[in-house]
């Protein structure tokens, strides 16, 4: 008898519990479905971003779960996990935000900016990504790689593969287009 039992294969089993484990936690994904997503959109107030988190947070949940030693705590531990993604979501953004700001010129330059200054240049800086990201895809890339990120017309050609005189003339478009939005 202990022969057979030897003579059965560790995958088998191992197939088995890999099984058993999916099911328990589909089950509990199931329980808890809209958690993630809540947790996440409580932080980042957005939608998109809120599903993205919550996605990648139920990807992270299904790798490690086979690892959780109390699987009653799942709903706990998918919060935290969820928590902690969903802010260091916002932190890249805020730092993406700060990178993309337009620099602002005061007037005098020996003195800090007020907060007024501060805040109007912010809001500056929001409105202008904002018609920036309402810019057809080519006028878009081509305004933010020569205009923001201050690549001569000759290098933006090169990163996006247009004739120099298309890339001059994408700017144009982009930067009248952006002006009749602002105005």
């Amino acid at each position: 008898m202990r022969e057979i039992a030897h003579a059965v294969p560790r995958f088998v089993t191992t197939e088995v519990r890999d099984i058993d484990i999916d099911q328990e936690f589909e089950a509990r994904l199931k329980d808890s479905s809209t958690l993630a997503f809540r947790v996440a959109f409580s932080v980042l107030r957005h939608h998109q971003d809120a599903e993205d988190v919550a996605q990648d947070a139920f990807a992270r949940a299904h790798r490690g779960f086979s690892q959780l030693r109390d699987r009653e705590a799942f709903r706990a531990w998918l919060v935290r996990m969820t928590w902690r993604l969903a802010l260091d979501h916002r932190r890249g953004h805020l730092r993406r935000v700060a990178r993309e700001q337009v620099p602002v010129e005061w007037n005098d330059s020996n003195a800090a900016p007020s907060s007024e200054q501060q805040v109007i240049a912010a809001e500056r800086a929001r409105r202008l990504w904002e018609a920036i990201d309402r810019l057809p895809e080519v006028l878009r890339l081509t305004v933010v790689l020569a205009s923001i990120q201050e690549h001569s017309m000759k290098e933006v050609a090169v990163l996006t593969g247009a004739p120099e005189g298309t890339v001059k003339s994408r700017v144009f478009d982009a930067k009248k287009l952006l002006k009749e939005m602002l105005t």
